[in-house]
């Protein structure tokens, strides 16, 4: 059995490859590829912007009579997205770089235009200093000042480098620390004193709080009642009045007349010694105030009683 996968075949020994017939295509003929956009372009015909990296199928194809170094240069065609107008391009092997041919045109690049201007110069300086040698002489004194200022301004960044060198960040930092330290020293202190007012606050407006709930919850004791004297309404009755005005009538006539005094006292000398059984007293021994002999002691009466009885005697004395 033969191999599925014929990797060598069989050439018979009268075998001839120039007699084969060759296939002959054109040189411009044209293959369909896969491509991206290679730079950003926008539409001519409908306007509409076409990004670097959008894929297209392309046709490719060589161009004729150009070529760089031996190397072909290609062309592509592709179609606008939204007006299917055709966009040509084709390869820069000069500049590594595709160059656009038709049917758009190439977004602003600042990057190459500006490696393009520096290319320009550069050759253009060449060209001079190659016929004029007077030309070579300025363009060395130019480079040569540009190079003094150069090294003038990497001596100055030197200079401003050994400057910084000489500070000492250890003490910078160890300064910074302690600054650091000390605000927040500052601000625990501070912290206390306002967390002690207010726990101060507090405990007084507590102490305020229980002695105010005490106030409340302690009864008032009721005052007692005045009793009524019970022998007020006797001052009201006619016989207290009568009374009271016998009592202001002999109290002036005592402070008034002396001599009702002694008859009073008289009076109540004699009501003694008839209590007692004894004889009265002479009358000149009463007359001079005194009695002739020592007269025993009597329990002494009050002197209401005895204005009493000098009031009874008078009022008699007025019936009469």
């Amino acid at each position: 059995m033969s191999e599925r996968k014929v990797l060598n075949k069989y050439y018979p020994p009268d075998f001839d490859p120039s007699k084969i017939p060759k296939l002959k295509l054109p040189k411009d003929r044209q293959y369909v590829v896969r491509l991206m956009a290679p730079f950003n372009m926008r539409c001519k015909t409908c306007g509409e912007y076409i990004y670097k990296g959008k894929k297209f199928n392309a046709r490719k194809e060589t161009v004729q009579n150009e070529s760089y170094l031996g190397l072909p240069i290609f062309r592509f065609y592709i179609k606008c997205t939204r007006c299917l107008a055709e966009i040509t391009f084709k390869t820069d092997p000069e500049n590594t770089d595709y160059t656009m041919e038709h049917g758009a045109t190439r977004n602003f690049q600042a990057e190459k235009l500006l490696e393009e201007e520096e290319k320009r110069v550069q050759k253009e300086r060449e060209d001079e200093e190659l016929n004029n040698p007077m030309k070579v002489l300025e363009n060395r004194t130019k480079d040569s000042k540009l190079e003094m200022e150069v090294l003038e301004n990497l001596q100055e960044l030197k200079d401003l480098n050994q400057r910084q060198a000489h500070v000492d960040f250890e003490a910078m930092l160890r300064q910074h620390r302690l600054s650091e330290e000390e605000r927040q020293r500052q601000e625990q202190e501070e912290d206390e004193r306002e967390t002690a007012a207010l726990v101060e606050e507090s405990r007084k407006r507590r102490l305020l709080e229980d002695s105010d709930s005490e106030e409340d919850t302690t009864p008032t004791q009721p005052q007692p009642a005045l009793r009524p004297n019970p022998t007020a309404i006797l001052d009201e009755t006619p016989r207290a009045k009568r009374k009271a005005e016998s009592w202001e009538r002999s109290v002036g006539t005592l402070g008034s007349r002396p001599q009702l005094s002694c008859l009073v006292v008289k009076k109540t000398d004699l009501d003694a010694s008839i209590q007692r059984g004894g004889a009265p007293p002479l009358p000149g021994a009463m007359k001079n105030g005194q009695a002739a002999g020592p007269a025993p002691q009597t329990p002494s009466t009050s002197s209401l009683s005895q204005l009493g009885v000098y009031s009874d005697s008078e009022d008699s004395s007025g019936s009469n």
